[in-house]
């Protein structure tokens, strides 16, 4: 999952939610550093990175692209479900997605000391461009596959995966959908664990 469904899965509490969104930088027990609600949300987002990578459903979408994409498959799949969580987001939460992703903003900018160092230098271009209500459109997504390729020196090829999200759009979604309902359940459960 990216970004979008991250925080989303993280409910309400906001340390939860910082702790999911930086947690691809926190390695090994490095969370133990951190305050008990932003290791919570670490080891959350771990939690979902794992029953993400294991569910037949990912694999099926991950395998329309693997000729194309080889390891970047995963990569690109979570991406295109973050697209599908945000085009269809009145599905999932009462507020607007604009409202939300400027309230996430502003919990960025009010913990902006306790974040890792290269979530601070990406921060200013995320609000500036509104990655996460980007992802409501095909455009906004064809952009960040755009921005990942020249990240991987244009080695992924992944600008170039807009086209399967074309060809294959209601594969793809009828796959996110029934995949979230499960992944929602698995965060739930997870965040009572913890």
């Amino acid at each position: 999952m990216n970004f979008l469904a991250h925080i989303y899965l993280s409910g309400n509490e906001e340390g939860v939610i910082i702790g999911n969104f930086i947690a691809d930088g926190i390695k090994g027990k490095k969370y133990l550093k951190y305050p008990p609600q932003i290791a919570k949300g670490i080891l959350l987002h771990r939690g979902i990175d794992s029953f993400t990578d294991a569910h037949p459903t990912v694999h099926q979408s991950t395998a329309r692209l693997h000729k194309n994409y080889s390891h970047y498959s995963g990569v690109i799949v979570d991406i295109l479900y973050d697209h599908f969580l945000a085009k269809n987001w009145s599905n999932y939460s009462d507020q607007p997605l604009d409202e939300y992703v400027q309230d996430f903003y502003g919990l960025l900018r009010k913990n902006f000391t306790i974040l890792p160092a290269r979530i601070q230098k990406m921060m200013p271009y995320m609000i500036a461009d509104n990655w996460l209500l980007s992802y409501a459109t095909v455009e906004g997504i064809s952009k960040i596959l755009a921005q990942m390729n020249v990240r991987t020196k244009g080695v992924s090829k992944m600008n170039l995966a807009v086209a399967e999200l074309e060809e294959y759009y209601d594969e793809f979604e009828a796959e996110f959908t029934s995949f979230f309902d499960e992944l929602i359940a698995f965060s739930n459960q997870k965040l009572n664990e913890l």
